[in-house]
């Protein structure tokens, strides 16, 4: 008889990349022959799932001070979480449960209960979430990387406080700092038995803040199953002659320094995302005839347009994860030209593209200007990334932890 496995996260439809994370789990886990069932937060954009009945209500930190009050005691893991999560471990009865993004609008009260109901407990980490109250290493003003609260294993959260990390905001800077104390390494260390860490620099940092090196785990994030067979029946042909940009446009991306130099050079660049910069940048870049804006795109047509590109850039100014954009323009066939930081040297290594120096203007026009003249082998790089990222790859690893 097959495993049964829970999978957790706070939304089921596919919002960023710890929800495709999540939903594709699902779907290798089931094509498997393992038997799953979903949690999350009640939202009206959810997915359809047989589970839905099962999940929290939903809560909002926006709204009047009922909300709010709502959203604090779902923080701290009281209310009606605790009845919605015992109902479906009673009677899905998992082997193991497989949390991905859960704090705030669910709670880590959960990955207890887990543990106490006699379930293996894996935690994904999509963020930095356990040793950045703010999740994302960035300090106050939200222009540096920060490890003030983790520096070492006996750091102190209370900067997520004092430089109000948390959108600027006193109250919700305080609610971080509660959620961090009370949701502590000691106590997480407890319930889980597993935390995945898809880089190894996070999970060099994971292990800096006193996490348990025996319990952190480096699977690298892999091309869904959907998205790749996309990819696989778009032919290999000539590259025509521009470069991308795949995500969020936002500070932390680095979209200003890269727009910056492409505005100086002579090659095409298109844009295929949206963000709180969006409008800006598109309106600043107007007149600029090689830099074109096409906002949020279908799977297929980001397939389309990568297969074709000549490179694609990440120029993050954060600590990225393992991103979902680099693995996929690699699986694409087409180079990265990545920031050095975070979790990207990882992915860019010479044959599949180029390293620059993170915010640094120059930098990225140079290393842009050398893709430009290096004789990619996009097939190449397209094999090696099926073999690095194939779903089959990334499974076989998480079944390890069950």
């Amino acid at each position: 008889m097959s495993k049964r496995v829970l999978i957790v996260n706070k939304f089921y439809y596919p919002r960023g990349g710890d929800c495709v994370c999540a939903i594709n789990l699902e779907r290798m886990l089931q094509s498997s022959g393992y038997s799953t069932a979903v949690f999350s937060m009640s939202y009206p954009e959810n997915l359809p799932s047989a589970y839905s009945g099962y999940f929290a209500p939903e809560v909002s930190f926006d709204g009047g001070i009922g909300n709010k009050l709502t959203a604090l005691k779902r923080v701290l893991g009281l209310g009606d979480i605790k009845k919605s999560f015992a109902k479906i471990l009673s009677d899905f009865k998992p082997d193991a449960v497989h949390f991905h993004n859960i704090h705030s609008y669910l709670s880590p009260v959960i990955v207890k209960m887990a543990h106490e109901a006699g379930a293996k407990t894996v935690w994904t980490l999509h963020d930095y979430k356990l040793i950045c109250p703010a999740y994302s290493c960035r300090c106050g003003n939200g222009l540096n990387a920060c490890e003030e609260c983790f520096k070492t294993p006996n750091s102190s959260s209370l900067g997520v406080f004092t430089h109000k990390c948390m959108k600027g905001s006193v109250a919700a800077s305080s609610i971080a700092l509660m959620e961090a104390k009370l949701w502590n390494r000691r106590k997480l260390s407890e319930y889980t038995d597993a935390f995945v860490c898809p880089s190894n620099f996070m999970r060099n940092k994971m292990t800096q803040a006193g996490f348990s090196a025996d319990k952190t785990h480096t699977i690298c994030n892999c091309v869904d199953a959907k998205k790749a067979e996309i990819l696989d029946n778009i032919p290999e042909s000539e590259r025509e002659d521009y470069y991308v940009y795949v995500g969020r446009l936002s500070p932390e991306k680095g979209t200003d320094t890269l727009l910056k130099a492409a505005a100086t050079l002579p090659f095409r660049l298109k844009i295929l995302g949206s963000g709180i910069d969006y409008e800006r940048l598109k309106t600043e870049y107007s007149e600029n005839q090689n830099i074109e804006f096409l906002g949020h795109c279908d799977a297929q047509t980001v397939a389309n347009i990568l297969s074709k590109a000549k490179f694609s850039v990440l120029p993050s100014e954060c600590y990225e994860n393992n991103p979902l954009s680099a693995i996929e323009s690699l699986y694409a066939g087409a180079p990265v030209i990545g920031a050095d930081i975070g979790g990207i040297p990882e992915l860019v290594k010479p044959h599949n593209g180029v390293i620059f120096k993170s915010g640094d203007c120059d930098s990225l026009v140079e290393a842009i200007g050398r893709a430009y003249t290096t004789p990619w082998d996009h097939e190449k790089i397209k094999t090696l990334a099926k073999e690095a990222f194939s779903p089959e790859v990334f499974l076989k690893k998480t079944l390890e932890l069950y």
